[in-house]
């Protein structure tokens, strides 16, 4: 064997080995960002169709019984009379497993009631994927 056909049989080098781990790894991190901003989006998106179909829900509820739930029969009343589907453990939940807040009168909605999720933290307050969200 001459020194060309050993140079061809030896294969990669550590330097190189480290080179495509470093791209790989860059090629990643650049990946996982994008999705997971995406997901933050997403749950955004989600949790306020939940709150329009919940307080679809109320408004139906007023249609039928004159009256919107109060605070106290929340959202658990709507539950109870089959005009919305609770999860598999008999609640409502918002994209970020926490129960949506009903209050009637409501804050935002004095005249009628307010049904929130408090977003990613769990808490009133924050921006972006924390900032609360209320119906319309």
């Amino acid at each position: 064997m001459n020194a060309k056909q050993r140079r061809a049989q030896r294969g990669m080098t550590l330097i190189e080995i480290m080179v495509v781990v470093i791209i790989i790894g860059l090629i990643g991190t650049a990946v996982a960002v994008n999705v997971f901003g995406t997901l933050g989006e997403a749950r955004v998106k989600t949790a306020k169709t939940d709150l329009e179909k919940i307080a679809q829900g109320a408004d139906t509820y007023k249609l039928l019984r004159g009256r919107y739930p109060s605070t106290e029969e929340g959202l658990n009343l709507l539950i109870t009379e089959k005009i919305l589907k609770a999860n598999k453990d008999g609640k409502l939940m918002d994209p970020w497993s926490k129960e949506y807040i009903y209050l009637s009168p409501g804050q935002a909605h004095p005249d009628a009631f307010d049904v929130k999720s408090y977003g990613a933290d769990g808490a009133p307050g924050g921006e972006g994927e924390n900032a609360d969200l209320v119906n319309n």
